[in-house]
């Protein structure tokens, strides 16, 4: 796309500096001075230049009007915006997590999952649904698949997929149905919505929510001690679904604690009686391997011993699990061990080597901008954390503070290059300082239509509010030009030039800027598919230009005239054969 448009751009500049010129000469032979003053235009015209001759009556006001109100408005409103880094792209697909109690064995997962795909057909219409898919329980051992992107902590977990028809949008509104509808149906459960499409996964960087809390910490304890208490006041936060910890601590453990004199008095050793107790909790497959070779076809088959599974039904099952040595009838394990069913941490997550526990929780009807205040706040509320605990806002938002600092700064630099740019052209600070005013009504329109149309700063509208800042920039160098021009050449006041370069550039400016609106018009209604996601783009560069149009045709002449009142009559060329530089000298003819 970048090298489409790039090649975009130079071919058509390339005909503009060539074919445009070649075509103006052929087609417009005749001049046709008049023609500005005939028609419906003609009226316009008329009007305009009464109405600029009104408002340089009243220069200085209007000009320092301009200037209060324009950064008044932006030093208050701009905080208020919500920020996102794309906006939400309410693709017709569903991505949910959802956890039975922690422990529930993976065959009664099972059918509750079944009965959530149910749920959430009925509510969202058994019709609306191409194809659903779900993922029960955690991978098996040496699986040969890499289900990164399924990850589950348990049995008890499962993800489940919901696609539906193009026609109908996965937005907050059908979320917090099937929300509710779960919440009735399946009140055992917790639900948790996921990114379901691409972009958002990324911009997620590995967080499955938009909202990542991560406490941080080496003795897990404590990290878990501490996350409950922000878990308690995120729930405060009415803006903020599906808060939950990421990471279960209470899954259902059988522990032996071996009695080793007594195990001694038996001739048993350590070793003896985990070989027999690893066979019957779970397989000889990873400790003991055992390979039996096939002598008629060469094939090797791995040997594995292990209990049935209907055979460790219970505690009681665990206790009788014969540990003797061979000949003999006793012991068994509850004679040697202490048989307890303590609970432990069902998931152990690391980052840089210490342990995690992670917060998660989606967002509702707030962007994540104006969510991360509160957030913050709420972190500070829950208290200072023990000694060696961090926590840490992860997920989208430290993506959204670098995308945004680096947008901001990329505009104050597309601001001063262009400023640095117009003063070597024009070689006049004034001037450049007279065009780069028009900045503020860009921005000012920007964030007006952004709010009426209920979109948040991102970066799709910070590109468009760079694109309506290069057109209202290219017309305000128009402007400029023709009123120096006239006062130079035909040695008019400051006051009169910029109604003359006004009103001479009028048509043209109304047709670049309209002609940029009707562009953008169907962009910014976002009915294509996918049109929410470049929707900002196109109401970006509509307001701005809706504003900076106003600001060119109004300001600009009284900022003009204003900066050009006691400007030399010269040139500012310093080309000493410039006619119309100061520094020209005339030929001496002998």
């Amino acid at each position: 796309l970048s090298l489409a448009v790039a090649f975009a751009m130079i071919a058509s500049f390339l005909l503009s500096s060539s074919l445009v010129p070649v075509l103006s000469a052929w087609i417009m032979k005749e001049k046709r001075e008049e023609e500005e003053k005939r028609g419906l235009f003609g009226r316009l015209h008329y009007s305009y230049t009464r109405y600029l001759r009104a408002t340089l009556r009243f220069r200085w006001p209007l000009a320092i009007a301009y200037i209060v109100a324009s950064v008044l408005f932006l030093w208050l409103f701009l905080p208020r915006m919500g920020t996102e880094i794309f906006p939400d792209v309410a693709a017709p697909l569903l991505q949910i997590r959802l956890r039975a109690p922690t422990g529930t064995r993976i065959e009664q997962t099972e059918p509750l999952v079944l009965q959530a795909i149910e749920v959430i057909k009925q509510t969202v219409g058994p019709d609306n649904v191409t194809i659903t898919s779900d993922y029960v329980g955690t991978q098996p051992a040496s699986y040969p698949v890499d289900l990164i992107y399924l990850f589950t902590s348990g049995p008890q977990e499962a993800v489940v997929r919901v696609a539906l028809k193009d026609n109908l949008k996965g937005d907050e509104v059908l979320r917090e149905h099937i929300r509710s509808a779960l919440r009735r149906s399946l009140p055992q459960m917790q639900v948790s919505f996921e990114a379901g499409d691409i972009i958002s996964q990324v911009m997620s960087f590995g967080s499955p929510t938009p909202v990542n809390v991560a406490v941080q910490g080496p003795a897990l304890e404590d990290d878990y001690a501490f996350a409950q208490k922000v878990q308690a006041e995120l729930q405060k936060l009415p803006f903020l679904r599906d808060l939950q910890l990421a990471q279960p601590m209470d899954y259902p453990t059988v522990r032996a604690e071996v009695n080793r004199d007594r195990a001694g008095q038996f001739g048993l050793t350590m070793s003896s009686i985990a070989q027999s107790y690893v066979a019957a909790t779970a397989s000889s497959r990873f400790t003991t391997p055992n390979y039996w070779r096939d002598p008629k076809s060469g094939n090797a088959f791995q040997i594995q011993v292990e209990y049935p599974q209907h055979r460790m039904q219970s505690v009681e099952d665990v206790a009788s699990i014969p540990v003797m040595l061979p000949g003999r009838s006793q012991p068994y394990l509850g004679d040697v061990a202490a048989i307890t069913t303590p609970k432990m941490a069902g998931e152990i997550d690391r980052y840089n080597g210490q342990r995690v526990i992670t917060l998660t929780a989606n967002l509702h009807d707030m962007p994540l901008g104006k969510a991360l205040a509160p957030m913050e706040g709420a972190l500070q509320k829950a208290g200072t954390p023990p000694r060696g605990v961090s926590v840490h806002l992860r997920g989208e938002a430290p993506g959204l503070e670098q995308t945004l600092r680096g947008l901001r700064i990329g505009l104050l630099l597309a601001v001063v290059v262009i400023f640095l740019l117009l003063a070597a052209n024009f070689q006049s600070f004034r001037l450049s300082l007279a065009v780069i005013l028009t900045t503020p009504a860009v921005l000012c329109g920007v964030l007006i239509l952004l709010s009426i149309t209920g979109t948040t700063l991102n970066v799709q509208s910070f590109i468009g509010a760079i694109m309506a800042i290069g057109i209202a920039v290219a017309n305000s160098i128009l402007l400029v030009s023709f009123a120096e021009r006239s006062r130079l050449e035909q040695g008019r006041s400051s006051s009169d030039a910029a109604q003359e370069g006004a009103a001479t550039r009028l048509r043209a400016i109304l047709m670049t800027a309209a002609a940029m609106i009707c562009g953008m018009l169907p962009m910014a209604l976002g009915w294509s598919e996918g049109g929410n996601q470049t929707a900002p783009l196109g109401r970006a560069v509509i307001g701005g230009l809706l504003f900076s149009t106003f600001a060119t045709l109004t300001f600009l002449p009284a900022i003009y005239s204003i900066l050009q009142q006691k400007a030399s009559t010269h040139s500012p060329s310093l080309n000493p054969d410039d006619p119309s530089s100061r520094y020209y000298e005339a030929p001496q003819h002998s």
